[in-house]
């Protein structure tokens, strides 16, 4: 388990982005793998009703990742900062608390939803008709949920740790699992929805121990440090939880964009399409998750160039890796949405029969679905950045903004403006009336500084 050696107080911040972009962009196209090959698998073993099941279940995995995600990021800002101050012990024991965090966060809603899987799916939005097939899939996918929670506090540890190769290998290693076991259990074995959620569970828990086993035993400086059992060290706990979901609380917030999506947009398309139009959206959002990850990719690997030189005071530095995400966030969104154009048979044809009816749906959604993309991945980027600055006030409003103040009027009302395409560019308005906010936010910002300035010269 090598480190990579980088210095993120000297190095060139173009080529600090670099070492952390590319191996971190390859890991979270990986951990989407994991979701789109249980689909394509399910896609051609089972049908569009084994896609629409899975999709009806998918908003509770945004959601515990979500929940890792702010453990993840706010224990990952604490963590940097401290170690640029030079307090090793108080970095390390950020890592103990978010994951023992996490796992006390993933068990108790864990255990009610095992108990009660019927009542679980029809809250989700499964028809009489899918109920059985959603109940399968969270039998054995809902203990998941806790390894996934683990995987997303050890990557960013991993990387601030110095070994962003290593954090792409979990989930590369969580991938190659899920193709391997999938297939086994879909197609020889005949486990149907059963042997897909099966694939998913052992693949994050094979990525989670890992991480696990490379943060108690093989960190150069992060490695998991014991917690003191005593009042005064659990009131310290619990306030510096406190503090770590409060920096990352806009993340769990964008988490919750994906799975508000995913719900209400269940609602919809089973409102105006039925079933088909489930398992068309379905197929939309297996795509999403790579579109969010390599927003995530950008955010992550900005983080922890951001966050060091912000607890060193090196403004310009800052202000570099700023640019240079938001520069690539464009590039790719332009990318990723060329490609749901041109080619939308092709990316619907990967998981079901292009001649079905939920493919149909599926093709004649996909260039407005599109759209979002360029704004759905600048704005992970920006809510990524002020996260790193600890402004998690703007942080949580963007991400509060995107995921519920726009997003649900925009599914209620576009759809009955425009029928089933309003359904589709739901997502684009809700991110661009987003930015647009943002944008004017940072131009009174701006002239509020001016004038500041002005002032003070005046004076």
């Amino acid at each position: 388990m090598k480190r990579n050696a980088i210095d993120l107080g000297t190095l060139d911040v173009c080529t600090l982005f670099r070492k952390y972009f590319i191996p971190t962009l390859f890991g979270m196209l990986s951990i989407s793998a994991v979701t789109a090959v249980d689909g394509i698998l399910v896609g051609h073993g089972i049908g569009s009703d084994g896609i629409a099941a899975i999709n009806i279940c998918i908003p509770l995995l945004m959601l515990f990742t979500g929940i890792g995600l702010m453990a993840g990021v706010g224990s990952s800002v604490v963590a940097s900062i401290q170690l640029s101050k030079g307090k090793l012990g108080a970095a390390r024991l950020n890592v103990t608390q978010a994951l023992l965090f996490v796992t006390i966060a993933a068990i108790v809603p864990s255990a009610l939803m095992m108990a009660y899987p019927s009542a679980t799916a029809r809250f989700l939005g499964a028809s009489e008709h899918l109920t059985p097939m959603v109940r399968e899939y969270l039998l054995w996918f809902i203990p998941s949920l806790i390894f996934q929670m683990w995987c997303s506090v050890c990557l960013f540890m991993i990387r601030l740790d110095g070994a962003p190769k290593l954090a792409m290998m979990c989930n590369i290693i969580a991938a190659i699992i899920t193709v391997i076991l999938g297939w086994l259990f879909i197609f020889p074995l005949g486990w149907g929805l059963t042997g897909a959620a099966f694939a998913a569970t052992i693949a994050l828990f094979a990525s989670g121990a890992t991480g696990l086993i490379y943060l108690w035993k093989f960190a150069h400086k992060l490695r998991i440090y014991p917690i003191k059992w005593s009042i005064r060290s659990f009131r310290f706990s619990l306030l510096n939880i406190v503090c770590q979901c409060r920096i990352g609380s806009s993340a769990l917030l964008t988490e919750a964009t994906l799975a508000t999506l995913m719900f209400v947009g269940n609602h919809t398309l089973m409102k105006y399409l039925g079933d088909n139009g489930v398992g068309a959206f379905g197929i939309a959002c297996y795509y999403l998750p790579f579109v969010f990850m390599v927003g995530n990719a950008i955010a992550q690997s900005a983080q922890p160039i951001i966050s060091y030189n912000f607890g060193l005071g090196e403004k310009k530095r800052v202000a570099d890796t700023k640019r240079i995400a938001l520069f690539t966030s464009v590039v790719c969104g332009i990318v990723t949405t060329a490609a749901f154009i041109l080619f939308p048979h092709i990316l619907v044809g990967l998981f079901v029969n292009p001649d079905s009816t939920a493919a149909l749906i599926a093709i004649e959604g996909f260039p407005y679905f599109s759209l979002a993309f360029v704004f759905f991945i600048i704005n992970l980027m920006l809510i990524g950045y002020y996260q790193s600055v600890e402004n998690v006030k703007l942080a949580n409003l963007f991400a509060l903004l995107r995921g519920f103040v726009f997003l649900i009027p925009c599914f209620i009302l576009l759809p009955e403006a425009m029928g089933t395409n309003g359904a589709w560019l739901a997502l684009c308005l809700s991110e661009m009336l987003t930015i647009l906010t943002v944008a004017v936010l940072f131009i009174l910002r701006k002239k509020k500084t001016l004038l500041h300035q002005t002032g003070e010269e005046c004076s």
